[in-house]
């Protein structure tokens, strides 16, 4: 089984190379998920995260990364903060934005997710 840490960075790496299966792989069918942004689980499990998180970020976005600069861990506790780069599919314009993600992995799977992110300079792009 992989530890923490490197669960957490298996996620960035598979969401990066487009791998929605291998990321959803990784994440508790009972995942608690927290967004600081519009995008909302819509319903229970995993069919709520993609229909509410994943595909309207990828319909929203026509490029988009989140690329983890620094990584705190502590027990089954993973904080990665990092850049949120993208171009906004209707408008075209660019946005950068740091976060802060808090990852909770129990039994091998991501079990919780939190989010932060500067919403501001995300909402700049979409106006």
């Amino acid at each position: 089984m992989q530890n923490p840490a490197e669960i957490v960075r298996s996620f960035y790496e598979r969401l990066a190379a487009g791998d929605v299966a291998g990321v959803l792989d990784l994440i508790a069918p009972d995942i608690e998920w927290t967004t600081m942004w519009h995008y909302k689980v819509t319903g229970p499990g995993l069919v709520g995260i993609v229909d509410g998180i994943f595909k309207p970020l990828m319909a929203e976005w026509s490029q988009h990364s989140l690329v983890p600069t620094e990584f705190i861990v502590d027990g089954d506790t993973v904080v990665s903060l990092g850049d949120f780069t993208g171009r906004h599919a209707t408008t075209g314009k660019e946005a950068r934005a740091r976060y802060a993600h808090v990852w909770t992995i129990k039994n091998g799977q991501i079990a919780r997710f939190r989010q932060y992110i500067d919403t501001l300079a995300v909402e700049g792009a979409r106006s």
